[in-house]
């Protein structure tokens, strides 16, 4: 039984890495394309690339997440805890999708392992060790502070932006400015591929540990190329719903300040996966860097009620995940042995 787990959260985790890419594709080609700096088959493909690029040299860093996440118990135990986890985290994924809302998939899988931990004690099952402290450092703090973060630094950096550009004819500082975007969608993408691609070899590396198969002391190559495939395989198919609601309907902007927000944003992803080690939702600093820059212009051009939906949704997702965990997990322990 426990190979049939192991199978299921390999297919799991698949799924979640192609949800993931294709839901987070916005964050890197809605502003391109909304300020036509790139056009929407160019912008997917450039996404594609810096994602793959970035999924794969996350491999190192998913071997340090793997062993300072949490600690999941042995056999069928764990692996249904990691199943329960991943596919309540899938279907928010799809669900948010559907209603056009972008949503942090770090936090629905925490959420959700959390989840599945409770049911599994509940049951007579183990508990799982230090998702106490995952929640703080992966939900809780990133939750209340990238998104500050993000929306007061791209607040702040249109102004020397403007300043800068006092003199300079509109025409020629949109032009600046949408190559300045582009390589930023590329930066965006390729942060994005090094923050999300550990999150999914951690979780498979933590499938491995709970089925009794022994790592080595490295990543495997297939765990590095199932994440990296599944990944940009998703950011190719494009989750244009999420884009729309990025590009078009949260805010209006014009080139300066989406580049402003894109730079700033994988800024913030770079320094947090590299510099940090710092788990940062793509989604949350891209969102929030998006609202923070068109927020710093003359005309009021924020829909207020998306963004308290979209805030809602925020606070939401470890709930629902972890809740949704919960029932998967009490129907999968049966057949864990519980």
């Amino acid at each position: 039984m426990s190979v049939v787990f192991f199978a299921m959260v390999v297919v799991s985790a698949g799924a979640f890495a192609f949800l993931n890419g294709f839901r987070d594709a916005s964050s890197s080609v809605a502003l391109a394309v909304r300020t036509r700096a790139l056009t929407p088959t160019v912008a997917v493909l450039l996404a594609g690339l810096f994602n793959f690029v970035g999924a794969g040299l996350s491999a190192a860093m998913a071997l340090e997440v793997s062993r300072a996440w949490v600690v999941l118990p042995a056999g069928g135990n764990g692996l249904s805890i990691l199943t329960a986890g991943l596919l309540s985290a899938v279907l928010w994924g799809i669900y948010t999708w559907w209603r056009g809302i972008p949503s942090s998939s770090t936090h629905a899988l925490v959420g959700g392992l959390a989840g599945a931990g409770v049911a599994s004690v509940a049951v007579g099952g183990h508990s799982v060790l230090g998702v106490d402290q995952s929640l703080l450092s992966q939900v809780v703090l990133p939750l209340l502070l990238s998104p500050v973060i993000a929306f007061a630094g791209a607040y702040l950096l249109v102004w020397p932006a403007t300043w800068a550009a006092r003199y300079t004819p509109p025409s020629v500082v949109n032009s600046r400015s949408r190559r300045a975007q582009a390589i930023a969608a590329g930066a965006v993408a390729f942060g994005h591929g090094l923050q999300d691609g550990q999150r999914t070899g951690a979780v498979l590396l933590l499938a491995m540990l709970a089925a009794g198969i022994p790592d080595g002391g490295s990543i495997p190559a297939w765990v590095a190329l199932l994440t990296a495939g599944m990944l940009t395989a998703g950011t190719l198919a494009g989750g244009w719903r999420i884009s729309y609601t990025i590009g078009y309907r949260m805010i209006r902007t014009d080139p300066l300040r989406g580049s402003v927000a894109q730079l700033f944003s994988s800024a913030i992803l770079l320094v947090g996966a590299i510099g940090l080690h710092w788990p940062v939702s793509t989604t949350h600093t891209v969102t929030s860097a998006v609202l923070g820059a068109g927020a710093n212009q003359r005309y009021a051009g924020t829909d207020r009620r998306l963004v308290l939906r979209i805030l809602v949704f925020w606070v939401l997702a470890p709930l629902a995940t972890a809740a949704a965990a919960f029932v998967l997990e009490l129907a999968l322990s049966p057949l864990a042995g519980l």
